[in-house]
């Protein structure tokens, strides 16, 4: 029996960031990072990892998200900056969690057409841009599935 093909089938997916900033702000969220990313947070912050935690995150459900600050544009990640004309930058961007490494490929967008269509709604970078294949894609999901 062969496996089912997903939906994006043998083209593959666009997407090409816009610096929109609407994967990093909005409704109450989290942003969820492993003790690796932890290390490499606080390293590139130039703190241990205890004032890291302090500083920037807090545990949910007996797991470690970065924190949030409200904004004009509702909630925004704890690391995203705008340039003067309202791009969106972060400013961990070398050492930011895997989560957010592979926005939009999350297993959640993938699992149909309509939400994928569903997050495009929101983030103008989706369906533009550059063509990921299937088999890319497939890495990139399946490594959020250890988050």
């Amino acid at each position: 029996m062969m496996p089912e093909q997903e939906w994006f089938g043998e083209t593959g997916l666009s997407f090409e960031c816009t610096q929109c900033g609407n994967c990093c702000t909005g409704p109450p969220g989290f942003v969820w990072f492993t003790e690796d990313e932890a290390r490499a947070l606080a390293e590139l912050l130039k703190l241990d990892r205890g004032e890291f935690r302090r500083r920037f995150a807090h545990k949910v459900w007996g797991r470690w998200t970065l924190n949030e600050v409200e904004t004009e544009r509702g909630l925004d990640c704890v690391f995203l900056r705008r340039d003067a004309e309202g791009k969106a930058l972060c400013s961990v961007y070398s050492a930011r969690p895997r989560q957010c490494r592979t926005w939009p490929f999350w297993p959640e967008n993938l699992k149909t057409q309509r939400s994928w269509r569903r997050a495009a709604n929101h983030c103008p970078g989706m369906n533009t841009g550059r063509l990921y294949p299937p088999e890319q894609i497939r890495i990139i999901r399946d490594s959020n599935d250890t988050l």
